[in-house]
């Protein structure tokens, strides 16, 4: 299925939720007031490691206008968050582990006064040396920035025999190392939001990727019992994994628990930076054996991950990485060792991709170079060593029977980009060479191998004659609202006006589990899939009684429920708001559910995957080293699509998310500090940077006996982008680029080489430039 925007049919309209945003009608969490509401702001360090002396309050406390300062010692439960491990504090007493490490908070009449108080609160300091290496970070020597120490998780997979017999039998071994940046999740809406006191408890208005997961942890902190914590979380203007964990929560809630009035805070963009996560900056290092057909014999890999000062999901996203080092591909020896590591840097955590962008990006190059090295075409080299249907998943657990490697290569090989050819774009521009190439991926789904992932769904028909379909997820701009409605819209054959949809709020909704991991749209399916049954029986067998037509002659439809025949033209019997008004106890069906998880891998092994392939075409100025994606194709395999418009999205965005990742995105550190504050010099792609075309392919084929339905998406478009980009620059200045983000600087001399020395001759008859 070819996706365009000019694609005709009726699952090609206008989100559920679109009119709203693009008009301003729907206001965002951070938007929101309330009658009395106050204004907070953290005092957050400006050290990156230091021991704190001594904090004295009474000069903020003093300020007219002020109605609270907070320290840990007004914490009432727990100082201390984190989704696995609470190593996070909410306030620091002691010491200070990155800049942004919060101190203190304070609520005031206006935002202004809250500032000026908080400038107020003296911290005395004793300065440490910050640990930014994270190679120094695991040396014995090194001083330990938590009672376990500085290496915050280990995860390892090995398969096979000897691997040093295994290296020994290769024709040519490639040992690389690769590094990956530190990205931020540049979402529109920053972290904010409004906590508001109320009777039996507080209600916490605020952008989050998992609503039942911040009521546990603030339940924890603010020592109440998680039934009077209410979490409503959508809309919301982005997240990607970077709101996944708690950030403002924790102190709107203490401070509107101790004042009794709603308190707001709305960081700022340079407060989001400093204090909010970032994805996880790597360095692999690779070693591969092939023999002398192409074969794979041994693969060694050692990931080092940088997490910063704290854990948040840093585990998983390690383990992530091991599972995913083999990708696509089966090796008879493979031996990973990972390592997520504290720094004194800022926290890296959940980001689109989950360390499977990393990882990929070394492993895709890694194939491409022993491709050339063995002078054999890398596509060759591929399908000798692809992962066919019914092999086990890349850390050899079981999964679901799957073809989609082989999907994703034979379709991207069709790309329009890569039937050209590379050199100068054209005479008239003889500084500009272009290149093209091509990567493939896999990515689990899911939560993975030993970890809790629970969903359920509800539906019911409403006093307003809607069927009312609930969930705990929310809408974190990926247009989960539409793609609820589509599938309603299809098992019931009803209209989308006869559908309310509740989410994001967990006074309202069953524990679904967190939108993230791309697992919302599977499981909106089988929740849907597995209510329909019950709940329509309860409907059908009300308006049979009632009517007295048989059941087997009725069906829901658009309005309500009808009756039809082979001879019979369709009648309407009665409406959803008559059968709400007559009958006695409405339908109502509560189910829960786990998305598929294998019966046996390591932590976090996956059984449902999505496969990728992307091609890229490039456009190098010789003269500056810019790099311009001109065109970039994808081709993706998840099951069947469900909501098209929202699919092709996806894909767009991440594949745009990619190209930043790839060519222009580093957050930048040093000593600690970042060295950037603010979008003025952190550069995230635009309109001008995307490319001015991009090709969709869906692959909606399943194996037989796969009956789990569609993917989510929300991920895999990030994931193949960049070693396409990197082949397809390789392809142009015979240069490979080891590091993200690509240097221009790197790439200028590899350019200009190759125009002098190979594409002259061929495009201007020998004359020398």
């Amino acid at each position: 299925m070819h996706l365009t925007r000019e694609s005709s049919g009726e699952r090609w309209k206008a989100r559920r939720d679109g009119i709203q945003k693009v008009t301003g009608e729907l206001k965002y969490l951070t938007d929101m007031s309330f009658p009395n509401m106050l204004f907070g702001t953290v005092l957050r360090s400006e050290h990156a490691y230091a021991r704190i002396t001594s904090i004295d309050t009474t000069e903020a406390k003093e300020l007219p206008g002020v109605k609270a300062v907070l320290t840990a010692e007004d914490i009432p439960g727990l100082n201390g968050f984190g989704i696995v491990i609470q190593d996070q504090p909410v306030f620091c007493d002691d010491v200070v582990r990155y800049v942004g490490d919060a101190i203190a908070a304070v609520a005031a009449d206006t935002f202004e006064i809250a500032e000026k108080a908080a400038a107020l609160i003296k911290v005395d300091y004793s300065p440490l040396q910050p640990i930014t290496d994270p190679e120094d970070s695991l040396k014995e020597e090194t001083v330990k920035l938590h009672d376990n120490g500085n290496l915050l998780h280990k995860a390892v997979f090995e398969k096979g025999g000897n691997m040093e017999a295994a290296f020994a039998a290769s024709s040519y071994i490639l040992e690389e190392v690769y590094y990956t940046p530190r990205q931020m999740h540049a979402y529109m809406e920053t972290e904010g939001g409004v906590a508001v006191p109320e009777k039996n408890g507080i209600c916490v208005y605020a952008p989050t990727q998992h609503g039942f997961k911040d009521q546990s942890q603030l339940a924890r902190i603010l020592n109440i019992p998680e039934s009077r914590i209410r979490v409503v979380s959508s809309p919301i203007g982005g997240s990607f994994g970077g709101k996944d964990e708690l950030n403002i929560q924790p102190y709107i809630c203490l401070l509107a628990m101790v004042t009794g009035q709603p308190v707001k805070i709305h960081q700022s963009r340079r407060t989001s930076v400093k204090a909010g996560l970032k994805r996880h900056p790597m360095k692999i290092t690779m070693k591969t054996g092939v023999d002398k057909e192409g074969k794979i014999l041994a693969h060694k890999v050692r990931i080092l991950a940088d997490t910063g000062a704290y854990a948040t999901l840093g585990p998983a996203v390690l383990d992530f990485s091991v599972e995913h080092s083999a990708g696509p591909y089966m090796m008879e020896n493979i031996q990973v060792e990972g390592y997520s590591v504290y720094t004194n840097n800022g926290v890296a955590g959940e980001f689109r991709g989950f360390g499977g962008n990393q990882v990929t990006f070394a492993l895709e190059s890694q194939i491409e170079k022993i491709a050339e090295a063995v002078n054999m075409s890398s596509t060759e080299l591929r399908k000798r060593n692809l992962r066919k249907t019914g092999d086990p998943g890349p850390v050899d657990q079981p999964i679901v029977p799957t073809a989609g490697a082989r999907h994703v290569l034979d379709e991207i090989l069709k790309s329009p980009i890569l039937q050209e050819r590379s050199g100068l774009v054209d005479e008239s521009r003889p500084f500009v060479l272009k290149g093209r190439g091509y990567s493939i991926t896999m990515h689990g789904g899911g939560l993975g191998y030993g970890r809790s992932d629970p969903s359920g769904a509800r539906l019911s028909l409403n006093e307003e004659g809607k069927l009312d379909i609930s969930f705990g997820f929310e809408e974190c701009g990926q247009g989960l609202l539409s793609t609820i409605e589509m599938i309603m819209t299809e098992a019931f054959g009803c209209s989308p006006d006869d559908i309310d949809i509740t989410i994001g709020d967990t006074a309202k909704v069953p524990h679904s589990g967190s939108s993230t991991a791309s697992r919302a749209t599977n499981m909106v399916w089988t929740g849907i899939k597995k209510l329909k049954g019950e709940w329509t029986e309860q409907l059908l067998s009300f308006v049979s009684e009632k009517s007295s037509v048989e059941k087997e002659w009725l069906k829901t439809g658009v309005g309500g429920v009808w009756k039809y025949s082979e001879k019979e033209t369709e009648t309407l019997v009665m409406t959803y708001k008559q059968i709400a008004d007559t009958i006695e106890k409405r339908p109502q069906v509560t189910v829960s559910y786990h998305f598929p998880t294998t019966s046996k891998s390591i932590d976090g092994g996956h059984y449902l995957y999505t496969f990728a392939g992307a091609a890229a075409e490039v456009e190098i100025d010789a003269l500056t080293g810019r790099v311009y994606v001109s065109r970039l194709d994808h081709t993706i395999a998840a099951g069947p699509v469900v909501n098209p418009m929202g699919y092709l999205g996806q894909i767009e965005g991440g594949g745009s998310m990619a190209l930043g990742f790839t060519i222009m995105e580093d957050a930048v550190m040093e000593n600690g500090r970042y060295m950037t504050e603010n979008f003025d010099s952190y550069l995230i792609p635009t309109i001008l940077d995307i490319p001015k075309q991009t090709n969709v392919t869906a692959i909606e084929h399943l194996e037989a006996g796969d009956d789990f339905g569609p993917r989510g998406v929300g991920e895999i478009g990030t994931v193949a982008v960049a070693p396409a980009i990197v082949a397809a620059i390789h392809d142009a200045t015979g240069h490979w680029v080891n590091k993200l983000p690509i240097s221009s600087e790197e790439i200028m001399g590899y350019a200009m080489s190759r125009i002098n020395k190979d594409v002259t001759h061929e495009w201007m008859g020998g004359n020398s430039l």
